[in-house]
């Protein structure tokens, strides 16, 4: 059975997108069969694989909404065994929508219980709120990965994010779990990033993976030409990294 892995942050431009995306290649890249679920109406992952989001014809929005299968709307990728499930410019609407439906917080729950049978790990990029459909991603999963960009400001609304996590466990999901939290955009040139690691071990003391993401402009630039950073710069700190993270999490899971 696979595991599920939401990656949350309510606060944006933190390497939430980039570290769901990267995280799903790697594990592929290491003979997992993987799904990356794009649950963020700017649907950044999508466009961050290549595909085109203009000529999507349906996606996320359309199976929340049961206007299609879930099996229907499942892509492959340009990674052997990563596929995509794409967010069209529709999932926007979601969070609205879906307010009227009986039992709203279990809509994908249910969705990737259909699929969940053919992967190892599905992964979920959630959009940087609190909002239903990140309720509904976190409802959905097993476990839930936080990144934490290296700065104060960051640390802003962590204590929020934990406040909504304890919610969905106590009236929701009792089993969700914290995976952990990994620091992005690292630059060990500054004490400001140093300081800021101390004071995450305060919110997660056994949580922190050792893995430490860095600041990088090919890491940064991938995404543009529709790639991680695995096709993009194989060889760089970055990629290194990312393949650091995947073996901790897959050491976790033995």
């Amino acid at each position: 059975m696979s595991k599920i892995i939401a990656v949350v942050n309510q606060k944006g431009g933190v390497g939430k997108t980039t570290t769901a995306m990267n995280l799903a290649a790697f594990l592929a890249d290491m003979g997992k069969m993987v799904l990356l679920v794009d649950m963020d109406p700017q649907g950044n992952a999508t466009s961050g694989l290549g595909f085109d989001r203009r000529e999507l014809e349906a996606g996320l929005y359309e199976a929340l909404s049961s206007k299609k299968r879930i099996h229907d709307v499942v892509f492959n990728t340009a990674h052997d065994g990563l596929r995509l499930v794409p967010a069209t410019k529709n999932l926007a609407g979601a969070n609205v929508e879906l307010v009227s439906e009986e039992q709203r917080e279990w809509i994908l729950f249910k969705l990737l219980q259909e699929l969940r049978h053919a992967y190892d790990y599905i992964i979920i990029d959630c959009p940087p709120s609190l909002g239903l459909l990140t309720v509904n991603a976190l409802v959905a999963s097993d476990e839930v990965l936080i990144p934490v960009q290296a700065e104060y400001y960051a640390l802003e609304g962590l204590g929020q994010l934990l406040e909504t996590i304890a919610l969905v466990q106590q009236h929701i999901k009792p089993e969700l779990e914290i995976l952990g939290a990994v620091i992005t955009m690292f630059d060990k040139r500054t004490r400001l990033s140093s300081e800021v690691l101390d004071e995450l071990y305060k919110y997660f003391p056994d949580q922190i993976f050792r893995s430490v993401i860095p600041r990088s402009v090919r890491l940064a630039e991938a995404p543009s030409f529709g790639k991680t950073i695995l096709h993009y710069e194989p060889r760089g700190k970055a990629s290194k990294a990312y393949r650091k993270l995947a073996e901790e999490i897959l050491s976790k899971h033995k």
